[in-house]
This record gives C-alpha cells, structure tokens and sequence, in this order.
C-alpha cells in the first residue's frame, strides 16, 4: 500500500500560522461567524421551544445541523476544487444570513409555523457544509504545508472560541433586544468575512504551477469515487476512520444530555456550577490550541492521534460514571483538550497527505466522516440512554470508539 509522508516538518514554531497575515484575518473573521453561528441557535431554539414546546422539533435541528455533511461535504469540496473556494464560503454565509433574517421575519410578524421553522433548519445546515470544508481548502492555501499542522489546531480552538462566546453573547442579545431584533443583529456577524473573502489573495488564481484539471461535481457518485481512490492512502484511511468512529459513536450528544448529567452530581439547577459543566469541554479545547501551540507540542503523527483518541476516550468514560462534581468537571475539561488535540492532528494529516488534484474531495470525505456521523451519536448515546441511563450509555459510546481506536492502533 502507498502512503505519502505522514507528518509535518520538523522545527515548528509557536504559533506559526499567525505569522501569517491572512491567516490572522481568517482566524478573527473565522471566530465572528462561528460565534453569530451559535447565536442563532440561542435565539431560534428558544423561540421554538417556547412557542411549539416539540421534544421531535428539537431532535430535527440536530439532524438537519450535521446530515447536510454527511450527505453533502464531498460535493462540498468538489465545487471548491472546481470553482474558487472562497466564492463557496461566501455562498454559504448568504445562507447564513438568510436563515437569520427569516427567523426575524417570523418572529416580528408571529407568524411562524412548524414547517417553516424546519425549511430554515435546512438552510442553516446546508450553510454549514458549504463554509466548513472550502474553508479548510483556503487555509493550505493561506500558510502552506509547512504551517499547517499550526493552522488547522489554530483554527480548531477558534471554533472552540465560538463555541464558548457564542451562547453567552447569544444570551446577552436576547436579554437586550428580544428575539427578533437580536437575530437581526446577528447578521451582521457574518459580514467580516464576506468582505474579506471579496479580494483575499488566496485560492486556484493565485496557486503557482499547474493547476490540476477541472473535475464535474457528480454528487453522491463522489462519495464512493473518493473512497476508492484515497483507499491506498493509510494516513487518510486510518484518520478518516478514526475521526468517524468519535463522530458515530459519541459525537457532542452528550452536550444535550447535559442537564441530566448535572441533576444526578447534584447542580441540575441554574446557576455557576451548571453553567461551567456546559462550558467546560469548550474550554479544554480553547486551553488545548493555547498550550500545544505556545509549546510545539505533539507534531502530527497517526499513532500519536489514535493514542490521543484512546485517552479521549478514558476521559469521557470517568466523567460519565463519576458521582463527584469537581472529578467529573475535571474529566469533562480533559475531554475537550484531547478532543482538540485528535481531532486536529487527524485533519492535518488528512490535508498533508491529501493529493493535490482531490484535496477537496478528500477534506469533504473527512468532515463526512467527522460531523455527518454526529447525526447518529444521538442514537448511541441518547436513545441508548433512555434505556440504560446516559451515564452507562456514554461509557459504553466512549468504549466503543476505544476499541475503534485500539485496531487501528494495532495496524499502524
């Protein structure tokens, strides 16, 4: 089997992709549009929960948030090799922006119904797929292979940021200016980056050499057409099906699941201690960007990403079956550094590895495998739960990814 060299170039510097100008750009406008990202959710889901009190409205923004990317992303990052990427990202942002205004519409006029509120749920996912994977084609563009392994980590924590911002911003908007003038507010959110997408320098127009010839975008057939060719390439496999097997089997279901998780270690109420068990995997992941970026730690190899995995797993596991508030804080923080820590290294070898003429087919295969299969973590780990408990349900998840982990790690 041929596999390209797998790991990235000795010597690596603090923070390397910040030297970059235009890396620096997309990272703040990056951090802008996943935050207005989050506070949409805020402000729609409440709304929607206040006014159609639907536990199966709540399971359909799950699903139509990640399966646009299991159906889409491949397609996703065939229009971005055949087209420039960055007018993708800015298309999507316009489906941002629309799904943002409809909600204000509605919410204004109160006229909104269940089929509606579903149709912008759709535009909002697919906004998702078509930002996500072009972008991760912009950024090789941006800094090169060289400070790649830096960019992506970089621009891992910055989703994390998002994360984190997004719903206490988010909140304060809802406060301040109810539902319908905050989300339209939030607009203006996405802005930055379409801006800096009009004249960025980056993208098939300002890549020196041959450019690699201009595939059709066949859809669905692309899926299974990227499998068999990236099949000879172990890095990308074992990566692909590493991200995947996290993606499937525990995903962020348990984020949802975190009321019940703070009831039975005793701060089910509203308040500080629940509000840092909600913030607290963000947060090890805003604290892994910042300690392995500052110290050039853990330079992107497959045994060291699948070993990162395996603790991820451990970490999760303690958490779902401790009783102690201040371990399971503990171990909810450790989750989301390791999370970071993987899921990063495993897209950076995926992107070093990926052959130049489908290197957006083969990031959109990866973001199938690592947020489209979230739309089944609910299953495993939700439904699963109603059974067993979501304590044992999680651990079960977490075991299930480990033993993915463990056989790939036996065939490194």
């Amino acid at each position: 089997m041929t596999e390209a060299p797998s790991s990235a170039p000795s010597g690596p510097r603090s923070f390397a992709a910040m030297r970059h100008s235009g890396f620096r750009a997309q990272f703040i406008t990056y951090v802008f549009s996943m935050m207005a990202d989050n506070i949409e959710h805020v402000i729609s889901y409440w709304v929607v929960f206040q006014k159609f009190h639907s536990p199966a409205l709540g399971g359909f923004a799950v699903l139509s948030h990640w399966l646009p990317f299991l159906l889409f992303s491949v397609a996703s990052g065939a229009l971005a090799e055949r087209f420039d990427p960055r007018r993708v990202i800015q298309v999507g942002m316009g489906l941002f922006i629309i799904a943002s205004l409809a909600w204000g519409y509605f919410f204004i006029t109160d006229s909104l119904q269940m089929w509606q509120a579903m149709v912008i749920l759709v535009i909002h996912g697919c906004a998702g797929v078509l930002w996500q994977t072009p972008n991760q084609m912009l950024i090789y563009d941006i800094v090169g292979p060289h400070d790649l392994a830096s960019a992506v980590r970089l621009n891992a924590m910055a989703r994390y940021l998002g994360i984190l911002v997004g719903p206490a911003v988010g909140g304060v908007i809802l406060l301040a200016l109810g539902p319908a003038h905050g989300i339209m507010l939030n607009t203006i959110f996405y802005l930055p980056l379409v801006l800096w997408l009009v004249k960025a320098p980056y993208g098939p127009r300002f890549r020196k050499g041959t450019p690699p010839p201009r595939r059709a975008v066949r859809g669905l057939a692309d899926i299974v057409n990227t499998i068999r060719d990236v099949r000879q390439h172990t890095v990308i496999v074992s990566m692909t099906v590493l991200a995947g097997a996290a993606s499937f089997f525990v995903g962020n279901a348990y984020s949802s699941q975190m009321p019940g998780f703070a009831a039975e270690l005793g701060h089910g109420d509203p308040g500080v201690s629940y509000s840092m068990l909600l913030a607290a995997d963000a947060a090890g992941g805003l604290l892994a960007g910042l300690a392995l970026e500052g110290r050039n730690m853990m330079p992107p190899r497959p045994r060291t990403a699948i070993i990162l995995a395996l603790l991820w797993g451990v970490a999760l596991t303690v958490f779902a079956l401790s009783h102690s508030y201040v371990l399971a804080l503990c171990f909810l923080l450790a989750a989301g550094f390791l999370e970071l820590s993987f899921n990063a290294m495993a897209q950076s070898l995926v992107q070093i590895n990926a052959p130049p003429d489908m290197r957006g087919r083969v990031i959109g295969l990866f973001n199938m495998a690592s947020l489209g299969l979230r739309a089944f973590s609910g299953i495993s780990v939700g439904l699963l739960g109603s059974l067993i408990g979501i304590h044992w349900s999680l651990a079960l998840s977490a075991l299930a990814t480990m033993i993915v982990a463990r056989c790939l790690l036996a065939v490194q």
